[in-house]
């Protein structure tokens, strides 16, 4: 009988996984590099200036916080996770203070700290998974559950009162798309630590609704979803980005027109560092290059929800769950605006875009999955 039951075990680092990561980066910095040099021969004179940028306050210190965390003790992790949150939650408010948040596009999404500059929202979808999974694990494992598991009262009502913190954070720093990865990433998790299936049904009711109703009663956001369904209703004003966006996805057809030989990247799409690189990125390796960064991501999906299976403790079932659900989501709704399959969101392609907070928030991530993956029963 005690041959027959599960052990945990420490094993090697799931391989695969740091292969993918490492694959992305590479694929991101070298269409950065493509991608950036107009913009940055503009702004500083000289071709490298956003690529360098990105690797230096990026990838460079992405990779190594990254390492940090594939070797951190995931109870500590756990006990001071409400810790974590608070402090990236008073970074958050700190975005609406004067002189200290920036305000960009209209919306307060930045901390401005002098040497350095970061967006809290890119944190808080690392902090929050971390802090739900270690409350979620407290709430549906062990002898308390066995008392109190079922009582809407101890779970689900407390579960949507922390969702719906974070929601009116995101609300007032008009993050529609950061506040749908965080809340439907959050839904997963709570649907993977075994609660009742009514709880996920009612959950998912009301997150959809509430995201309907901001979109609805949001005069901008309404208009955009009317010229998601009809860009010829706003071509040169709300539909210019994606009809950029599908030009440059067309014109790549199969084979690409080659690294660095994008068209659109000259000015004609707006955002091309960040929002729309998949665009210039189809636009230059065509159908067959998007197929393999699809598929990558696809991989990479595959590897969490394994990581998560084979984990040692619900905690890390959770947690696993939840990074790679926030980095696939992200992922596929950037992906799915630039090809017209969904509204237009402001979001960076994770690993590939501009951006260091978001670069260094999912190598932390993928450094967790990695330490999740090392410890796994037989």
């Amino acid at each position: 009988m005690n041959a027959q039951m599960k052990t945990p075990r420490s094993h090697h680092a799931d391989y695969w996984l740091v292969g993918i990561a490492m694959v992305l980066l590479i694929l991101g910095i070298l269409i950065l590099a493509s991608v950036s040099s107009v913009f940055a021969q503009k702004k500083a004179g000289k071709t490298t200036y956003f690529l360098f940028h990105q690797i230096i306050f990026g990838v460079i210190p992405g990779i190594v916080i990254g390492l940090i965390a594939s070797k951190a003790s995931l109870n500590f992790l756990k006990k001071w996770s409400w810790l974590i949150i608070l402090i990236n939650l008073f970074f958050m408010i700190l975005v609406f203070v004067p002189k200290i948040g920036i305000v960009a596009g209209g919306a307060s999404r930045w901390v401005d700290l002098g040497p350095i500059s970061f967006q809290p929202s890119e944190f808080l979808k690392l902090s929050f998974v971390l802090y739900l999974s270690a409350w979620l694990a407290s709430r549906t494992g062990g002898m308390l559950v066995k008392k109190n598991g079922k009582d809407w009262k101890f779970t689900l009502l407390p579960f949507l009162s922390i969702v719906g913190v974070i929601a009116l954070l995101l609300y007032f720093q008009s993050d529609l798309t950061t506040l749908a990865i965080i809340i439907f990433a959050a839904f997963l998790m709570y649907f993977s630590a075994k609660t009742p299936f009514w709880h996920s049904i009612l959950t998912f009711f009301v997150i959809v609704s509430g995201i309907a109703g901001l979109i609805i009663f949001q005069q901008y956001r309404f208009q955009r979803l009317l010229v998601f369904l009809n860009i010829a209703k706003d071509p040169l004003g709300l539909g210019y980005q994606i009809n950029q966006a599908l030009i440059a996805v067309g014109s790549g057809g199969i084979f690409g027109l080659g690294p660095g030989m994008s068209n659109q990247k000259f000015g004609f799409i707006p955002q091309a560092m960040t929002d729309s690189i998949f665009a210039i990125f189809s636009e230059e390796m065509g159908f067959i290059g998007s197929f393999i960064l699809i598929g990558l991501f696809l991989f990479l999906l595959w590897r969490g929800f394994r990581i998560s299976k084979n984990s040692q403790d619900k905690f890390s079932q959770i947690f696993a769950i939840g990074i790679v659900s926030w980095i696939s989501l992200q992922a596929f709704i950037n992906i799915g605006a630039n090809i017209q399959v969904l509204p237009l969101a402001g979001i960076p392609l994770p690993f590939v875009s501009y951006g260091g907070s978001h670069i260094i928030t999912e190598l932390i991530g993928i450094g967790l999955l990695l330490n999740i993956s090392k410890n796994r029963w037989k």
